[in-house]
C-alpha cells in the first residue's frame, strides 16, 4: 500500500474534558462543533486554508473573541476534519487508501483549493489520488470500498468512476504485466457456497486472479466493476462466470439451511413491505449480470441460484434462471433439479413442479425441428396399428433428423426427467395433471427405455389411492410396454395398480417377444408381426435393462428403497391369468361409472378375451411357452 505525508510538525492535539484543543502559545479564538464533538482551535492557521470557514466566520453574528462555528452537514468522520486541520497546522499527516476518501471530501467541504493558498489540500489529494492510488490494485480496490461511507459526495468527485475505470483496466490487462496482491482472496477461502467455486479457487490459472480481490465489494460497487470489466470485451465470459459464483459464494450463507432460515426473515419484511430487500437485490444483481451464453456458467450454479430466487420470490429472476437452466437442462441432476415450493397452503407441492416444467419447455423448444407427420403403413395394418407403435416410429424418424449432440442430450434430460419423477410422485398433493404433464414434456424417442417411468407411475398410484379407474388409465397412456425390460414386465403383469389394458398389453408383447426370440413366430398374425417388428428400428440396447441398471446411482439414492420395485417374491408367471380374471372382474364391477361408449369398448373386449378362438389359444400358447423357458432358466 502506498502512502503520502504531508508538514512536518509533531502532533499537538490533545483532549481535555471532551474537547479536542492543540497546544499553542496563542490562545484559542474558534470552536468548531460537529457530529457531537468540539475542537478548540484558531481562525488565523485554518481560515487562511479554508474559504469555507472565512465565510461562515464572516456571516456569524457571534461578536465574541471566541467564536463559535457549527458544521452540521459536514459529510465525513470526524477524523477527516482533523486531518485537515492538522494540515492547517503545518502537523504530519500520513495519506494512504484507507483515508483518502474521507480527507477529499472533508478538503472538498472546507473548500481547500488553490483560491485560497496555492498547494492547498485538495491539489495535494488529486496528485496523490492520480498518480499513486489509481496505478495500485490493491490501492484501487480499498479507495473504492471507502467510497461506500460517502457515496454521493464521492460520485459527484469522480472518485468512484476513476476506480471503477482503474480496476477494470487492471483486468483487462495481462495478468504478467500487473503488480497483483492476494491479501484480499486469502480472506474468504472458507466460504464456500456454489459448486465450482471452491474448485476454481484451488486452480493456479493466472487469468483469474481479479475475482476474488473485487469480491469484497459491495454488491452495488461490484455490480458497476462488472459492467466495466464486460464492457471492454478482452475478458473471456468463462472467467465472468467463474468471477460470479465467487461472489456468490462470498455473500450468500454457506449452507442452504442457512440461507433458508436467514431469507425466511428477508421474506416476511418483503410480505411487510420493504420492497428493497438486501438478499433479493444481491440475487438480482447476480442475475443481470450473468453471461447469455450457453455453458459459460455451469447448470449446478444457476439452479442454486434459482433456488434462492425461489425463496426470496423474486419473479423475474427465477423466470429468467428458468430460461437459462432449461438450456442446458442435461448438465443437471436430480438433486439440484428438486426445488423446494415455498407456498404455505395446504394443498402445495413439495417441490416445485412448475418451475420444473418452465425449464423442460425451454429445453424441449430449443433447436426443434419442424414437426412432421409419422409416416403410415397403407392398408388393413395401418388401422389396427396402436398408436403407441405410431409413437415409436414417430420417435425413431424425429432421433434421425436431429444432431448427435441434441439427441444425446433430449436422451439425458428424458432419463433425467424420470428419476425426477420418482421422487416428485411420492407427494400426496401431487396432481395427475402436473404428474403426466412433466412425464409428456420429453419426446417419445428420447426415452429409450421405460422402466424408470413405469417406477414412478408405480409410485405415484401407491401415494394417490384414492385415483378412479379412468384417472388410472390416462396416467398409464403415457407408458409404452414394448419398452419395458423383463423384469419390469413381470412386476406390471402382477401389479393389481395398474389398469386392464396395460396388464393385457405387457402380457401380449412380453410373450409374443419370447416367441419370436425362440423362432415361433408362424402361430402370430401378420398384424402383431409388424407391430413387433418396429421394434428393430427402435434405439433401445439389445440386452433388456436390470432393475440395478435402470435407475441411476442419483434415482437411487433419491427414491427410498420401499419405491423401488422388485420381482423378488413375486408368484411364477402362470399367476397372470389370475390377474387378467380379477381385472376383468374390475372391469364389471366399475362399468356403470363409465360413459356408453366406454362400456362398449369394455364389452367388446371382454368378448375377444372370452372366445375360443385363435387369439386365446395363441395366448395360451404364449404363456406354456414362457413357462418353460423360466422352468428351464
Amino acid at each position: 500500500m502506498k502512502f503520502m505525508k504531508l508538514g512536518s510538525k509533531p502532533d499537538t492535539f490533545y483532549t481535555a474534558e471532551n474537547v479536542r484543543s492543540v497546544s499553542s502559545e496563542v490562545s484559542s479564538d474558534l470552536i468548531i462543533q460537529l457530529k457531537g464533538s468540539s475542537y478548540l482551535l484558531h481562525k488565523f492557521p485554518l481560515l487562511s486554508k479554508c474559504l469555507c470557514l472565512q465565510k461562515l466566520c464572516a456571516e456569524s453574528s457571534d461578536s465574541s473573541q471566541l467564536q463559535v462555528i457549527q458544521l452540521p452537514d459536514f459529510p465525513a468522520r470526524v477524523e477527516a476534519f482533523e486531518l485537515c486541520a492538522k494540515f492547517c497546522y503545518g502537523i504530519t499527516v500520513t495519506l494512504s487508501a484507507n483515508n483518502i476518501v474521507s480527507a477529499r471530501c472533508a478538503a472538498e467541504y472546507l473548500q481547500m483549493t488553490e483560491d485560497a493558498e496555492k498547494g492547498n489540500l485538495i491539489y495535494k489529494l488529486e496528485v496523490f489520488f492520480n498518480s499513486c492510488i489509481l496505478h495500485g490494485w490493491k490501492d484501487s480496490i480499498i479507495t473504492l470500498q471507502g467510497t461506500k461511507a460517502v457515496p454521493l459526495w464521492s460520485e459527484d468527485l469522480g472518485i468512484t468512476s476513476r476506480c471503477i475505470e482503474a480496476i477494470a483496466s487492471r483486468v483487462q490487462t495481462h495478468p504478467s504485466k500487473v503488480s497483483l496482491s492476494r491479501s484480499h482472496s486469502r480472506r474468504g477461502r472458507d466460504n464456500v457456497a456454489c459448486n465450482g467455486a471452491e474448485s476454481y479457487r484451488n486452480k493456479s490459472s493466472s487469468n483469474g486472479w481479479w475475482a476474488e480481490d473485487i469480491a469484497e465489494l459491495h454488491i452495488d460497487l461490484y455490480w458497476r466493476t462488472m459492467i466495466a470489466i464486460k464492457s471492454g470485451g478482452k475478458v473471456p465470459l468463462t472467467l465472468i462466470g467463474e468471477a460470479l459464483q465467487i461472489y456468490a459464494s462470498r455473500w450468500f450463507p454457506s449452507k442452504d439451511a442457512s440461507l433458508n432460515k436467514q431469507v425466511a426473515c428477508e421474506t416476511d419484511s418483503v410480505a411487510n413491505g420493504d420492497s428493497n430487500s438486501k438478499s433479493r437485490w444481491l440475487l438480482e444483481s447476480i442475475v443481470s449480470l450473468l453471461p447469455a451464453e450457453k455453458g459459460v456458467v455451469p447448470c449446478s450454479f444457476l439452479l442454486k441460484l434459482l433456488k434462492a430466487a425461489n425463496i426470496l420470490n423474486a419473479s423475474s429472476s427465477k423466470m429468467e434462471l428458468a430460461r437459462r437452466v432449461g438450456i442446458q437442462l442435461e448438465d443437471a441432476t436430480v438433486k439440484d433439479l428438486l426445488i423446494p415450493c415455498v407456498s404455505k397452503a395446504d394443498n402445495a407441492t413439495q417441490y416445485d413442479v412448475d418451475v420444473i416444467l418452465s425449464m423442460l419447455e425451454q429445453f424441449t423448444a430449443q433447436g426443434q425441428s419442424p414437426p412432421t407427420s409419422p409416416l403410415r403403413v397403407k392398408g388393413r395394418l395401418d388401422r389396427s396399428r396402436s398408436r403407441s407403435a405410431e409413437n415409436i416410429h414417430f420417435g425413431f424418424q424425429e432421433s434421425r433428423r436431429s444432431s448427435s449432440a441434441s439427441h444425446s442430450a433430449k436422451l439425458k434430460v428424458a432419463k433425467l426427467v424420470d428419476q425426477c419423477l420418482q421422487v416428485i410422485a411420492r407427494d400426496p398433493n401431487l396432481s395427475l395433471s402436473k404428474m403426466i404433464a412433466t412425464a409428456e414434456a420429453i419426446p417419445d424417442f428420447a426415452r429409450v427405455n421405460h422402466d424408470d417411468l413405469y417406477n414412478a407411475i408405480d409410485i405415484y398410484l401407491k401415494a394417490h389411492p384414492e385415483l378412479s379407474k379412468s384417472e388410472r388409465k390416462r396416467l398409464c397412456r403415457i407408458l409404452d410396454c414394448k419398452k419395458l425390460s423383463m423384469e419390469a414386465c413381470m412386476h406390471a403383469a402382477q401389479n393389481e395398480l395398474l389398469p386392464l389394458r396395460v396388464v393385457v398389453q405387457v402380457l401380449f408383447f412380453e410373450h409374443a417377444r419370447a416367441a419370436m426370440a425362440r423362432g415361433k413366430v408362424s402361430d402370430l398374425p401378420h398384424n402383431l408381426k409388424a407391430l413387433l417388428s418396429t421394434q428393430d428400428d427402435d434405439s433401445r440396447p439389445a440386452a433388456p435393462l436390470s432393475t440395478a441398471t435402470a435407475t441411476s446411482t442419483t434415482a437411487t439414492t433419491t427414491v427410498p428403497a420401499e419405491d423401488r420395485w422388485s420381482i423378488s417374491g413375486h408368484k411364477p408367471p402362470n399367476s397372470k391369468l389370475s390377474t387378467l380374471k380379477m381385472k376383468l372382474a374390475e372391469d364389471e364391477i366399475n362399468e356403470h361409472d363409465l360413459p356408453p361408449d366406454a362400456i362398449e369398448k369394455a364389452s367388446r373386449f371382454r368378448a375377444l378375451c372370452s372366445l375360443p378362438t385363435r387369439p386365446k389359444k395363441m395366448l395360451g400358447k404364449l404363456l406354456s411357452i414362457h413357462r418353460i423357458a423360466s422352468e428351464k432358466s
